[in-house]
């Protein structure tokens, strides 16, 4: 089956295309996605790839459909056509190699559950149906929770924690699923300076251990200095490539339109600022 066949398969929902994996397939593919909510498109015909070992800014403006993209790709939400490769295969072929971070307004905070607990569920994806964690599932949990700094809270209920805490907690449960791709929905929003560079110094650590990371962001200031590949959209594609060729005051026009003047203004302060860093450096 060819690539136009592919497509037509996916598209006509004739079933999912069989493209065989190999090292050259892309963490992931999306391809002419389109995704309605009661017959109204908020996506329209999404289509990229994503290098391996890339950290990756999806940004634009509310409403633009950042995180329809996420969870569409995720599964979590249907699409009206098109479709999605997670190396090279169907996402239910790949589940536990991708890791979900999903925005804590989702989450219901007050359910009884305790830290611990909801870390180890990162294990579930390498369990067999109705086997129970073992000493290493474990061990990974309490290694995890360790990396973020929330190791003496693994025995609290979720509810007792700040938001900053909140969300290490769930940064913490997709690093105990050990996956090669990361995919995070706005996980700095509302939390503190400090959780803010927990959560920005293990991304860049993932990416250093060749992972694919993808993150919801609505920071523009910050695009330069943390990501080397972003994703601008507002309904459709705008441009998605590497920052210092994509992350441009055209793609943004293009992206936020009149909103951008403050934005932009701010954008190439911080430019200015990081020059003069690198040249005092």
């Amino acid at each position: 089956m060819d690539n136009v066949d592919q497509k037509q398969a996916a598209l006509t929902g004739k079933g999912r295309p069989a493209v065989p994996a190999s090292s050259h397939n892309p963490p992931i593919e999306v391809h002419d996605l389109t995704v309605a909510y009661d017959q109204k498109p908020v996506l329209w015909d999404i289509d990229f790839e994503l290098p391996g070992g890339s950290l990756t800014a999806i940004v634009g403006p509310n409403g633009a459909g950042k995180s329809t993209l996420v969870k569409a790709i995720m599964g979590l939400i249907p699409s009206s056509s098109g479709y999605t490769l997670i190396n090279g295969k169907p996402l239910d072929k790949q589940r536990k190699n991708v890791a979900y971070v999903p925005q804590r307004e989702s989450v219901d905070w007050d359910f009884p559950i305790s830290v611990m607990d909801v870390v180890l569920m990162g294990r579930y994806p390498h369990l067999r149906l109705f086997q129970r964690p073992s000493r290493h599932d474990r061990e990974v949990t309490m290694n995890a929770l360790r990396e973020m700094g929330m190791d003496e809270y693994h025995k609290r209920q979720i509810s007792q924690l700040s938001g900053g805490q909140q969300q290490r907690v769930f940064l913490a449960r997709a690093l105990a699923q050990d996956a090669s791709i990361y995919i995070m929905d706005e996980p700095l929003a509302g939390v503190d300076a400090a959780t803010e560079d927990v959560i920005f110094q293990k991304m860049k650590e993932l990416q250093s251990q060749n992972k694919t990371v993808v993150v919801v962001h609505h920071d523009l200031q910050s695009v330069p200095d943390n990501f080397n590949w972003v994703m601008l959209l507002n309904l459709r594609m705008i441009a998605c490539g590497p920052v210092s060729s994509t992350f441009t005051d055209e793609n943004l026009q293009k992206t936020y339109g009149g909103r951008l003047n403050i934005l932009s203004q701010m954008i190439e302060q911080s430019r200015k600022q990081r020059f003069v860093r690198e040249s005092d450096a």
